[in-house]
């Protein structure tokens, strides 16, 4: 009988695949690394003969934690104040040699894509990022999410269509990567310059802009439609700004984004949605819930 690999073994391993699986899910980095530690300690008690494929578990362990999570916040969700927002995933300071980062560098990853997983029901949503993501084969979901390997491809099949519209166009953003940073620069400096026709010519006539204080800050709690008032919005909250205000460009959901910072300690996120070379859509997290694991300024 084979001996039952190591935690850490399997921990080293396997983390990014399911941390991968786990934030997609949910959202939320803090709750993602919470079930993937919860995953190996349950893992460590567990018999060697329970188990004929570690992953097909881990995967498992973690599709039913995540789903219990969710079924927790649902009513949370319900009377959240304001837009909901994923927290982000600073990616710039994720390992990109390691072979098993490129679960954490997709463009699945994008606020957009990661609000779009967030219509679907749990279950086509375990089923989308199992196959679409990381690739797994029907026979593999079935044993994850307890369902037949048939009823997997017709739960898969209808979560495409549901997600395709705007999935196909998020993806088609993924080669233009560096459009995306050079609108972000052109955004700072429109902002820090205080010129309101740049800003208006970098996003497109009916942009939006989602603002996610989560009821523990100041935040608009509707979204804010147009090029125009998405400038008045924008130019009002910088004239607001304190004296050690600052600002990094970083590697936010493997994409180009904003970091504020107050002093040393983050503030805000900001990420966009790019189509044809304009922003259709500025996502800006400033609940400080969701900012707790964000690093301070060095």
């Amino acid at each position: 009988m084979n001996a039952k690999p190591s935690s850490e073994f399997l921990y080293q391993a396997y983390k990014p695949l399911l941390f991968s699986l786990a934030y997609r899910m949910l959202g939320s980095v803090m709750d993602a690394e919470d079930i993937v530690q919860e995953a190996f300690l349950y893992w460590s008690e567990v018999e060697p003969q329970q188990v004929e494929n570690e992953k097909a578990y881990l995967c498992k362990i973690v599709t039913n934690r995540c789903v219990d999570r969710l079924r927790s916040a649902s009513k949370q969700r319900e009377v959240y104040v304001g837009p909901w927002l994923p927290e982000p995933l600073m990616t710039d300071i994720l390992d990109r040699g390691s072979p098993s980062s490129v679960y954490l560098h997709k463009e699945s990853l994008s606020t957009a894509y990661l609000l779009l997983l967030q219509q679907l029901t749990w279950v086509e949503r375990a089923v989308f990022v199992l196959r679409e993501v990381l690739q797994y084969e029907y026979d593999e979901i079935s044993e994850i999410v307890g369902k037949s390997s048939t009823n997997c491809r017709q739960i898969f099949h209808r979560a495409k269509r549901a997600v395709s519209g705007l999935s196909d166009s998020v993806e088609a953003e993924r080669p233009k990567s560096e459009s995306l940073m050079l609108r972000v620069e052109q955004f700072v400096q429109a902002l820090a310059s205080g010129n309101a026709g740049q800003l208006v010519s970098l996003l497109k006539a009916d942009a939006t802009l989602y603002s996610d204080g989560g009821g523990k800050v100041t935040a608009a709690i509707r979204p804010i439609l147009g090029a125009e008032r998405i400038s008045l919005f924008l130019f009002g909250l910088m004239s607001k700004m304190p004296e050690d205000f600052s600002y990094r460009i970083v590697s936010v959901n493997d994409q180009p984004a904003i970091v504020s910072y107050f002093g040393t300690q983050p503030n805000n996120v900001i990420t966009f949605q790019i189509e044809d070379g304009l922003i259709t859509d500025i996502y800006i997290v400033i609940n400080p819930d969701k900012l707790l694991h964000l690093p301070p300024l060095s």
